[in-house]
C-alpha cells in the first residue's frame, strides 16, 4: 500500500473527529489557535449552509484574540483582521494578519483574480476560507482543509487533512 505524500516528502494526514455541540467546536478552535503554526496557515473549510463553517471561524478568530463582532464575510467577500501577538521566540509582540474569505457570491472563479486576492494570499498571515471551490484552482494548496457534515443528531463529522508540514504541525 502507497500512503499518499504532502509536498513528495510528509505522509498525507486524514483524522476524523465529532463536534457533538457548539462546546466542542469552540474547544477546537481553542486549541488551535494555540498552535504556533496557525499564524502562517492557509485552511479551507468546507461543508453545506448551515454546517458551521462561520461559527468555527468565529471561535477561532475569538481565541486568537479578536475582540468585538466578527462578521461574515459573505457579502464584502473578505473580513481582515490584524492583532498584536506575542513573539515566538523573541518575547515581543508581533503583528498577526488574519482574513476570512468566503467566496460562496463567486459566479466564475476568475473573480478571485480580479479582486486581486493573489498578493493576500502571497503575503504572510492566516487565511481562512470558506467556499474555496467557488476560486476554481486559483487558490495555492491549503495547509489543512476542514470539511464539516452536519448529522441528524445536529452533530458535526469533521474530516480534518492535512496537505503540507504546516497542516500536519496543526493535526500533531
Amino acid at each position: 500500500m502507497t500512503v499518499p505524500l504532502i509536498a513528495g516528502r510528509h505522509p498525507l494526514i486524514v483524522k476524523n473527529i465529532t463536534w457533538p455541540d457548539e462546546a466542542a467546536t469552540q474547544s477546537f478552535a481553542q486549541a488551535l489557535a494555540g498552535k504556533p503554526a496557525i499564524r502562517h496557515a492557509l485552511v479551507e473549510l468546507h461543508g453545506d449552509l448551515g454546517a458551521g463553517k462561520t461559527t468555527f471561524v468565529r471561535h477561532l478568530l475569538t481565541s486568537l484574540g479578536v475582540q468585538g463582532r466578527i462578521k461574515s464575510p459573505t457579502y464584502a467577500v473578505v473580513e481582515a483582521y490584524t492583532l498584536d501577538a506575542p513573539g515566538l521566540d523573541s518575547g515581543h509582540n508581533l503583528e498577526l494578519s488574519i482574513w476570512h474569505f468566503d467566496f460562496y457570491r463567486f459566479n466564475d472563479p476568475h473573480e478571485w483574480e480580479e479582486a486581486g486576492f493573489r498578493d493576500i494570499f502571497a503575503s504572510p498571515g492566516l487565511k481562512l476560507v470558506e467556499w474555496p471551490e467557488k476560486a476554481g484552482d486559483h487558490l495555492p494548496l491549503p495547509d489543512l482543509v476542514i470539511a464539516i457534515e452536519m448529522q441528524a443528531d445536529e452533530s458535526r463529522r469533521i474530516t480534518l487533512t492535512a496537505h503540507t508540514p504546516t497542516g500536519a504541525e496543526l493535526l500533531a
